[in-house]
């Protein structure tokens, strides 16, 4: 799993992607195990960066789906969720707290 992530995080460095995070999720109460989330420099670079990853991961991995706005692109893998945002829509919708909540969230639960 972990030679999946650095692929991911490989690819999308590369390609000048910024603020890169990986979260795992494993055992959380998630859909998924991992999600990556990183920036890009713009919509045609939001754009590029999914044919990038598509062009980089594929046959390895299983593109199951991807949801294209412009300034926010999703990838389903299965078991790792991939999202690449303008910086606005980064700022905008906060997916890094909302992730770090679902993991202090469940370690409360667990102490409990």
């Amino acid at each position: 799993m972990q030679d999946r992530i650095n692929k991911i995080v490989n690819v999308l460095d590369t390609n000048k992607a910024e603020a890169i995070e990986v979260f795992d999720l494993r055992g959380r109460d998630y859909f998924v195990d991992y999600v990556i989330i990183a920036s890009s420099l713009g919509i045609r670079h939001t754009e590029a960066l999914l044919d990038h990853l598509k062009r980089g991961l594929k046959p390895e991995e299983k593109f199951l789906g991807s949801d294209e706005s412009g300034e926010w692109i999703a990838v389903d893998l299965g078991d790792i969720l991939i999202h690449v945002m303008t910086p606005e829509y980064r700022s905008r919708y906060d997916l890094e707290s909302f992730l770090t909540s679902i993991h202090k969230n469940e370690e409360i639960s667990e102490e409990k």
